[in-house]
C-alpha cells in the first residue's frame, strides 16, 4: 500500500514540475514579445490615405466615383518592397496626390491575371482607370518587369500618378 502512495506521490510530482516549466514558458514569452500594433489597412504606405480592403471593393469604388485605381503588389519580408514603402511614405507630394486614388495594396496575388500582365514580382504598382481598364501605357523603367519601381524611381512614380490623373481628365 505504501508503495502505490509513493508511487502517486511521485508521478504528481512529475506532473506539477512539468506544468510549471510550460507556464514558465508562456509567461516569458509574453513578456519578452514587443506588443504588436494592429495593422492598418495602410500597411505603412500612408496611415493618413483612405485604403480599400480588397480588389472587388477597389474596382467598385474606382468605377463609382470616377478616379483612378492604383494598386501596390508587395511583400512584407521583401527588401525591395519595404525600400519602396519609406520612400513612398515619406514623399509628401506623392501622399497629397495619392488622395485623389482609390488605393489598394496586396501582399498576395489575386486570381485576375490582368494585375500580372507580364509576371508576378514586387514591388508592382499598377494603374486602373474607371472604366476598369489596366493602363498598360503608364510603366516603370524596366523593360523585363513594366511595372516595377524602386526607391530610386519615386520621381517617375510620382509622374506616373500625374499622368494618370491628367488622362482620367481627357479619355473619360
Amino acid at each position: 500500500m505504501e508503495k502505490s502512495y509513493v508511487s502517486m506521490f511521485l508521478l504528481l510530482v512529475a506532473i506539477s514540475c512539468a506544468l510549471a516549466k510550460d507556464v514558465g514558458k508562456k509567461e516569458t514569452k509574453e513578456t519578452t514579445a514587443k506588443p504588436k500594433l494592429p495593422q492598418t489597412l495602410s500597411r505603412g504606405w500612408g496611415d493618413q490615405l483612405i485604403w480599400t480592403q480588397t480588389y472587388e471593393e477597389a474596382l467598385f469604388r474606382a468605377k463609382h466615383s470616377n478616379k483612378p485605381l492604383m494598386i501596390i503588389h508587395h511583400l512584407e519580408d521583401c527588401p525591395h518592397s519595404q525600400a519602396l514603402k519609406k520612400v513612398f511614405a515619406e514623399h509628401k507630394d506623392i501622399q497629397k496626390l495619392a488622395e485623389k486614388f482609390i488605393l489598394l495594396n496586396l501582399v498576395y496575388e489575386t486570381t485576375d491575371k490582368n494585375l500580372s500582365p507580364d509576371g508576378q514580382y514586387v514591388p508592382r504598382i499598377l494603374f486602373i482607370d474607371p472604366s476598369l481598364t489596366v493602363r498598360a501605357d503608364i510603366t516603370g523603367r524596366y523593360s523585363n518587369r513594366l511595372y516595377a519601381y524602386e526607391p530610386s524611381d519615386i520621381s517617375l512614380l510620382y509622374s506616373n500618378m500625374q499622368k494618370a490623373m491628367k488622362l482620367l481628365k481627357t479619355e473619360l
